[in-house]
């Protein structure tokens, strides 16, 4: 009995990793019958990561603020944009050194989103009345820079930075005056190369995963908190080593391992880290729970709401800069509804409309799920109207499902 109960907690609790492999699996009948491919092909895995990269950064940022109570921020769209035309403007237009306009593009974000922290946390405007008024404001500030006109493209130096794969940015690239037999096997050693560097990594990255979740649970089991039983914990880092060797395998058969994804893994990690095992970051949590118990507990709500609006304008300054590099250009319409896309890939991977629930793993799955519909949809040549109207309503059985589980809850 007490292992049925423990499967049913265990299954309970990956839910939504449970329907985001049927989402897949079913995509992938689909395009396998419509004969358009497949959805496990390694350049379509590649093409995934590097499309969707942008969204997991801002669902992390976006995280932050929901987890306040259920708060948004509707501006990032349109700071990304911004910050993309600052870019333009300094690396393209001026000519200046990729790294230090790189730092002015986070700083701008950061001090964007300084800007609406401001506002909400000491002035007590509501996040939505003054983030809406950012999405106008910094977009016609984007469009005065840009003046309607798209910048591009990049240098290289800027584009590698986001753009190139592990270990391809290192190894000798064939070219066209080379004789037909040096040529292919400079092409032969560059795959194997990669491929064995990829799966290095992959083992590498399941490594540091089992032993980060080991030192987790040991720590939980020391403080007395309840914990899921050997075998459920065994079988989680079974399957989730499972996955990451499987994606690293299809990685290595394409063009290796996206810097981006490394980019992305470090932001993720490092966020993962803050709201779950610091004190400040569970302030997040403790203020969407009950901000006025929160406030009369001793914590200051004002600055954590300070800290996670401008760490908002920092991600996104971030996610602007990963967009400029995937388009290779500043242009003024960049950004449109991205900021949805954020905010309904943290409620669909688990976050509570009222705030105080939710992981920033279960916001890296609601983006991969996004990217999943978009990706699969778009192989299917669906019709993008219609493919707005699908994720609308998968955002809103998202949001009922919180809804309803807050009222059973409730109720006992």
């Amino acid at each position: 009995m007490a292992n049925i109960q423990s499967l049913k907690k265990t299954l309970k609790g990956n839910t939504m990793i449970l329907i985001l492999l049927a989402v897949m699996l079913f995509f992938q009948l689909l395009i396998v019958g419509a004969d358009k491919g497949s959805l496990f092909a390694p350049e379509n895995i590649t093409n995934l990561i590097n499309q969707n990269a942008w969204v997991v950064i801002l669902a992390t940022g976006m995280l932050l603020c929901i987890l306040t109570g259920g708060n948004i921020d509707l501006s990032v769209g349109s700071v990304i944009c911004l910050v993309g035309a600052v870019a333009g403007i300094l690396i393209v237009n001026m000519g200046w050194p990729v790294l230090p306009s790189i730092i002015i593009c986070l700083i701008v974000g950061a001090a964007i989103g300084a800007w609406h922290g401001f506002f909400i946390a000491y002035v007590h405007i509501p996040p939505f009345i003054c983030t809406l008024s950012g999405m106008l404001l910094w977009r016609g500030v984007a469009l005065i820079l840009l003046n309607g006109m798209t910048i591009s493209p990049f240098p290289d130096s800027f584009l590698n930075i986001f753009g190139s794969y592990l270990p391809e940015l290192f190894l000798e690239q064939p070219n066209d005056d080379m004789a037909n037999e040096a040529y292919d096997a400079l092409i032969e050693h560059n795959e194997k190369i990669t491929f064995l560097v990829t799966m290095i990594i992959s083992v590498i990255c399941c490594f540091l995963t089992v032993v980060a979740a080991v030192v987790s649970r040991a720590s939980k089991i020391r403080k007395g908190y309840s914990v899921s039983t050997n075998i459920g914990f065994i079988a989680k880092q079974a399957i989730l080593c499972a996955v990451i060797m499987i994606v690293g395998t299809l990685l290595a058969q394409d063009k290796g391992l996206p810097l981006i994804l490394v980019i992305v893994g470090i932001i993720v990690g490092i966020y993962s880290y803050y709201t779950q095992n610091t004190v400040p970051g569970r302030y997040l949590y403790a203020i969407g729970g009950n901000e006025k118990a929160a406030r009369l507990s001793g914590i200051n709500t004002d600055n954590v709401m300070m800290f996670a609006y401008t760490n908002m304008g920092f991600i996104a300054g971030i996610a602007g800069l990963v967009c400029a590099a995937r388009l290779n250009s500043a242009a003024p319409t960049v950004g449109q509804s991205y900021e949805m896309d954020a905010i309904a890939s943290c409620f669909i991977g688990g976050a509570s409309a009222y705030g105080g629930t939710g992981t920033v793993g279960g916001a890296v799955i609601g983006a991969i799920f996004m990217g999943v519909l978009n990706n699969g949809m778009s192989i299917l040549g669906v019709d993008s109207n219609w493919q707005r109207a699908v994720k609308g309503m998968v955002l809103l059985l998202a949001v009922i499902f919180d809804v309803v589980s807050k009222k059973k809850k409730s109720s006992k």
